[in-house]
């Protein structure tokens, strides 16, 4: 299928007959909104219409989560800001693959391709190029342990690409030059990264990627390499068709001056009229639920929020830069190699050479135990047991006071590279009898758990701040007015609300007989079920899980609607409106659809379903994640129960989230998410028949 996105046309039997063709009918009237291509017009059009067209695959987001500088997350901020510059609103158009891209263009589907795309003599003929977004070279890639050197070494080798792909045509000239070379064309839904994985698992023999994906790849894995440059420097650049003269120069100069400006990569120290100069802002942080991480194809995280909105203020691009577990934020602050730390900070006076700002948030460090445990009223209550917090910080310094105090605590470290939510976790596994963490880090799993609890605290309105290098006066200034003005402010409880107000109305009381709302949406369900080609049951049990059947149900990230749909999921696949249940629910299997293509059909059935409902819920890529996991730790790639959901469970580690293209997953949640639809669809089955 093909999700494409324009203006309506005219005739309605041109709408039937042209969404029958491009969406198999999916955006019909029981559902979408009626979407039109064929408009071939310049800059001066596009001004009239309000919008420009960005032709873009489809994908869920960002394809790696961002931990730096990488020219693969920039195209969109940049072409949505070009939008801005030119008075009008940018607008999506996705397409199922990247061979449809050059097509959708010429016909007229959207104005310009923004997709790291590489100029080539091949598409010089059909469409005009942008001055250069970035340049890159095709890199030959191997596994970390192949001998290959040079060409010589290719001799009998097989290179995968996709066929669309300008790889294609390097490697059929590269077959001219050694023996035996061979060019395995692999399925168009392969994107490289993945191809890089599957060099990495000895899945393939070798591959190509350009320069810049391969550097990203390189930031979390070490099982490959670059073997060499099979071109020298290639633009990538935007597509906009022949005859759209007049925007092509337009975007020239935006691109241009963008460029000039541009962050080049180096450590910088001075203060922030530099910054504004370069318009970016170098962020700092962990990656983890209450700072940063990727969720459904989102970029999310209370710190990554407020940081976002003050680069914004200032006229800067946030840039995100997550050190490797083990580093320490302050010492790459201090070094130049961001600009301000984010990520939950206790103010530490010992620290030489950094300001902290005021407080943007005060918390409790709470004493966590099992919600079954022993009754625990106060400090007194610790005499004489074990509780767990990471050596060297604030928790463990309120111990020890507590110890100099005369009480008989017994402290015990937690590793420096384990985050709150896995010693959460490990207290409600009971290998952990108490710990001490940050009030808003239980919050957030309070979301979704209830096997733990907060006793009391130790230590109340704790501050959390934000860092930046003593040599950055007007820097912390800044943050300083940013935070006075919005503590508190509508911006600030907003996203505050999503992440920690009143964490029992992320989830409903699972208590109520689900069976008491199933009648309203049976026939609905039953119609897209078999549309789509999924048990009716399932997808009520997922129905269930995602909004317990509340229509107007809104989660803390914002998805909508009886199957808990992202808007900007739903605009992707063609729907303008979650609010009427026959959308959401057409939206949410539409949605599931495309999920499950994201995994083989070798799989078995069961298998692939189950791998499909942890995709839905934490991003097809976490799960991509884990079964690559599961693979290094000789667990089967290929099922889910006992085996992936098991390497998924690792994923909110630093120790496998630092190595994992998506990063961190708070995984406990898809896990359980699957193990629960798995048991009410048994249910629905023994109630409801077929």
């Amino acid at each position: 299928m093909r999700f494409v996105r324009g203006v309506a046309l005219q005739s309605a039997l041109i709408v039937a007959s042209l969404l029958l063709l491009l969406i198999g009918g999916a955006c019909d009237s029981n559902g979408g909104r009626a979407r039109a291509s064929g408009e071939t017009g310049d800059l001066a059009q596009v001004k009239r219409r309000g919008t420009l067209r960005i032709i873009t695959p489809l994908r869920g987001g960002p394809a790696l989560l961002p931990r730096g500088r990488s020219t693969m997350n920039l195209e969109q901020e940049l072409v949505s800001n070009y939008a801005e510059a030119i008075g009008v609103r940018a607008e999506w158009v996705y397409v199922e693959s990247r061979d449809e891209l050059i097509d959708a263009l010429l016909e007229g589907r959207g104005d310009v391709v923004t997709a790291n795309l590489t100029v080539t003599p091949d598409r010089r003929i059909k469409v005009d190029f942008t001055v250069p977004v970035a340049t890159v070279r095709e890199q030959l890639v191997a596994r970390a342990d192949d001998p290959v050197a040079d060409l010589d070494g290719l001799y009998g080798r097989r290179i995968a690409v996709r066929p669309s792909s300008s790889f294609h045509d390097t490697i059929d000239r590269l077959r001219e030059r050694v023996e035996r070379l061979k060019l395995e064309e692999i399925p168009e839904n392969v994107d490289t990264e993945e191809a890089i994985h599957r060099v990495a698992t000895g899945v393939y023999d070798l591959t190509v990627a350009d320069s810049n994906l391969v550097e990203a790849c390189l930031e979390y894995r070490g099982d490959i390499r670059p073997v060499l440059d099979l071109t020298g420097d290639r633009p990538i650049a935007w597509a906009v068709r022949p005859e759209s003269g007049e925007l092509l120069k337009s975007m020239n100069r935006y691109l241009t001056e963008a460029q000039l400006v541009a962050y080049d990569g180096r450590r910088h120290v001075e203060d922030l009229p530099s910054m504004k100069e370069r318009r970016v802002l170098r962020m700092l942080t962990r990656n983890a639920a209450a700072t940063y991480f990727l969720w459904r194809g989102e970029l999310m995280g209370f710190e990554y929020e407020l940081m976002r909105a003050f680069a914004k203020r200032n006229g800067m691009r946030l840039e995100v830069v997550v050190p490797p577990p083990g580093e320490d934020l302050l010492d790459w602050l201090r070094s130049g190699r961001g600009d301000v730390v984010a990520a939950a900070l206790t103010p530490d006076e010992s620290e030489v050479g950094i300001l902290y700002s005021r407080p943007y948030n005060y918390v409790s460090q709470v004493v966590v135990a099992q919600s079954e445990g022993p009754e625990l009223y106060g400090p007194a209550d610790l005499s004489g047991r074990r509780v767990y917090a990471h050596g060297g910080s604030s928790h463990w310094r309120s111990l020890q006071r507590l110890r100099d105090l005369g009480l008989n605590v017994k402290l015990m470290p937690v590793p420096d590279e384990m985050s709150s939510e896995e010693v959460i976790a490990l207290v409600a596994d009971g290998m952990y009898g108490l710990a001490v963490v940050d009030s808003h880090a239980l919050d957030i799993e309070l979301g979704w758990r209830d096997d733990v609890e907060a006793k009391f605290a130790i230590r109340r309105d704790t501050p959390l701040v934000w860092a930046v290098r003593d040599t950055n006066p007007d820097l912390h200034s800044t943050i300083d007015e940013f935070v006075r003005r919005e503590y508190r402010g509508l911006l600030y409880n907003v996203v505050y609300e999503r992440y920690f107000k009143d964490p029992t109305t992320i989830r409903t009381a699972a208590t109520r007989d689900p069976q008491d709302d199933l009648t309203p949406y049976d026939d609905i369900v039953k119609r897209y079920a078999q549309q789509y080609g999924f048990d009716w049951r399932l997808i009520l049990s997922q129905m269930y899980q995602e909004s317990r059947f509340d229509p107007q149900a809104r989660s803390f990230a914002g998805a909508e609607g009886l199957m808990q749909v992202l808007p900007r999921t739903a605009e992707q696949l063609g729907f303008e409106t979650l609010e009427d249940p026959d959308t959401a629910i057409h939206a949410g299997v539409k949605y599931l659809d495309w999920v499950r293509d994201r995994f083989e059909p070798e799989l078995s059935v069961r298998d692939r379903m189950w791998f499909t409902l942890a995709g839905y819920n934490a991003g097809p890529g976490h799960v991509r994640d884990a079964r690559r996991l599961a693979d290094q730790l000789g667990y089967n790639p290929n099922r889910w129960f006992g085996n992936v959901e098991q390497a998924m469970l690792l994923l909110s580690r630093p120790k496998y989230a630092g190595q994992a293209p998506h990063g961190y997953c708070r995984c406990n949640e898809p896990v359980e998410y699957v193990r629960e639809i798995r048991e009410r669809y048994r249910a629905f089955v023994d109630a409801l028949g077929s």
